[in-house]
């Protein structure tokens, strides 16, 4: 065995007790932080400890303690001090009893559903760190600031698509609590990537409420929509269309057999759903309409209110056949959006309810903060941009 096999087989022997090995990581960072707080007082007087230059008015004036909140628990750190009390330590700002590393780590068990208790109790018996619920509560609601910049950033003048849903919430509002609904606008750009454009607080989902979305939306600086992609929301297409008038809106196929088939028997769904599945396949919108009226031929007797709700949004429903396979294949249905909003009620599924308005607001937007991290790459794009292009060059903004 060679000498630096043998230090490392030491090593692993000797901390395999995990106390050990935690109790040494405390004792290095301990000692690597009184050392960084010499460096920076040494820095601040212009000499070193023991140099023999002297000193210019200022000179060492031993240690205080001081008690740190850290990853590794609660810690005694070794403070060096100054005669003139001008000495302030960077790596350790004067009245602060809390590394930046616990606020990240307080606002991430947040964003992952946590409540303030929960978190008080995990940071306790995890890591020895006593916080209570009020700081926690002050170091989240810090990311207010930052969720109203997200909200009010400039956006991309044009966007190919944007997919359009909201979720309701359980809000408690003057002593009761009521369903609130959070919209959110997730956008595609000219360049393939998938852009959440913000969050917006109203009462139940309603096509006047998406007005709203809109018009923020246009004040942000889109200029622009190709493709719309809603659910069939009564008067959606009509709001879109009063803001963006070129907008082709596309409504979800699967909302649409899902609310059609609350007009179906529990003992014919399965066949039902089976048989829509002809129609939303077909290669063609000509293949599409035949197949309709052969599902109308076989279910229409029976259960007319869902053929009559297929009929209605029909020239809706069938707009992606307008476009080539690669685009029809992310257009005809909201699951992306759908994926989104499933991880943000995984995040958020512990809160049984809200207390206030800006507390959902902040919880739905550090879950789309999680949620959206492997967000970095454009969908597979080379193909789909070549369609945009030869379909929408004039209005691309390239």
């Amino acid at each position: 065995m060679s000498k630096e096999e043998l230090l490392k087989s030491e090593f692993v022997s000797q901390f395999k007790d995990g106390k050990k090995l935690d109790s040494f990581l405390k004792e290095l960072f301990v000692r690597g932080t009184e050392q960084i707080l010499n460096g920076e007082l040494d820095s601040h007087l212009g000499y070193s400890k023991n140099s023999v230059h002297g000193n210019s008015g200022n000179s060492r004036n031993g240690y205080g303690e001081k008690r740190l909140k850290s990853e590794f628990g609660e810690l005694a750190l070794k403070v060096p001090r100054d005669r003139n009390s001008s000495f302030e330590p960077q790596i350790l700002p004067k009245r602060s009893s809390m590394r930046p590393g616990i606020e990240n780590l307080v606002v991430s068990l947040y964003a992952k559903g946590m409540s303030n208790s929960d978190i008080e109790q995990h940071l306790t018996e995890l890591y020895d760190i006593n916080l209570s619920t009020s700081t926690i509560s002050i170091i989240t609601d810090r990311i207010r600031e930052d969720a109203m910049e997200w909200q009010n950033r400039p956006l991309e003048e044009v966007y190919t698509i944007v997919w359009m849903d909201a979720i309701v919430f359980k809000v408690r509002e003057n002593s009761r609590v009521v369903n609130k609904a959070i919209y959110i606008a997730v956008g595609l750009t000219t360049k393939g990537y998938k852009e959440v454009l913000g969050l917006w607080l109203g009462k139940n989902e309603t096509s006047a409420f998406w007005m709203t979305v809109l018009t923020d939306l246009q004040s942000r600086g889109v200029k622009d929509i190709l493709i719309t992609c809603t659910d069939n929301l009564n008067g959606f297409t009509s709001t879109i269309n009063n803001v963006y008038p070129e907008s082709k809106t596309q409504i979800c196929v699967v909302h649409q057999i899902r609310n059609s088939c609350k007009f179906v028997s529990y003992k014919d769904r399965r066949a039902f759903t089976a048989d829509t599945r002809e129609i939303y396949t077909a290669p063609n919108q000509e293949a599409a309409s035949y197949a309709l009226d052969k599902f109308e031929e076989k279910w229409g007797r029976q259960y007319q209110y869902a053929m009559d709700s297929w009929r209605k949004n029909w020239a809706e429903l069938s707009v992606f056949f307008e476009f080539p396979l690669e685009i029809r294949k992310i257009i005809y249905t909201t699951n992306l959006i759908e994926n989104l909003n499933g991880k943000i009620r995984k995040y958020t599924k512990t809160k049984m309810s809200f207390p206030t308005d800006d507390a959902v607001k902040k919880s739905v937007y550090l879950a789309i903060h999680e949620a959206t991290k492997k967000w970095t790459r454009p969908i597979n794009w080379a193909k789909i941009f070549g369609q945009f292009m030869a379909l929408y060059g004039d209005r691309m903004g390239m």
